[in-house]
């Protein structure tokens, strides 16, 4: 329902060039993509402010180009880690964390509980960061995770894996010890 929910708001930009609609999908998927871009910039909440700004805008500008064969969301998603790589590509120096920009992960964790799982999330990789952030954090499904970033699906599971053993041994050096 919601898919479709996305795909008559969708008509209406496109077809209307109806900006209250646009609206609409941006109050909906603005707080995963915003959870997603916090999480791959170890919570820094200004950078992840500009860059769903940024994948917002590119997604207005490129909506004709919406195939109704995947999910908004996977389209949305995608627009949203190519802006990450560029924002990367275009910075020389490595992302650092800034304690004051932090926000907590949900409402029930600790300013502090967030610093070390941005700190854990750190420890990965680029590409285990994503799968890891995808998969558990917006529980979206492998084929989904394969569709935006591009990565074979066992290539997804193996970041999985990596990822999971990386972050248990990170927060358990860090005085976590239930995680596994």
């Amino acid at each position: 329902m919601s898919q479709l929910n996305d795909i008559k708001l969708i008509l209406r930009v496109t077809l209307n060039n109806d900006i209250e609609a646009f609206s609409r999908l941006v109050e909906k998927h603005q707080s995963a993509l915003r959870r997603f871009f916090l999480n791959l910039t170890g919570g820094n909440k200004p950078l992840c402010d500009d860059l769903a700004q940024d994948t917002f805008i590119k997604a207005y500008t490129h909506l004709r180009q919406f195939k109704i064969q995947s999910k908004f969301t996977t389209w949305l998603f995608r627009i949203g880690y190519n802006t990450f790589y560029d924002y990367k590509r275009s910075q020389k120096q490595e992302l650092s964390i800034d304690s004051d920009d932090m926000i907590p992960l949900n409402s029930s964790t600790t300013q502090t509980e967030s610093m070390d799982i941005y700190k854990a999330l750190n420890s990965l990789n680029e590409n285990e960061k994503i799968c890891v952030s995808l998969f558990y954090m917006e529980d979206l499904p492998i084929k989904e995770i394969a569709k935006i970033t591009q990565l074979p699906e066992g290539s997804i599971k193996s970041n999985l894996s990596r990822g999971r053993i990386k972050l248990a041994k990170f927060l358990k050096q860090n005085g976590y010890e239930d995680y596994r």
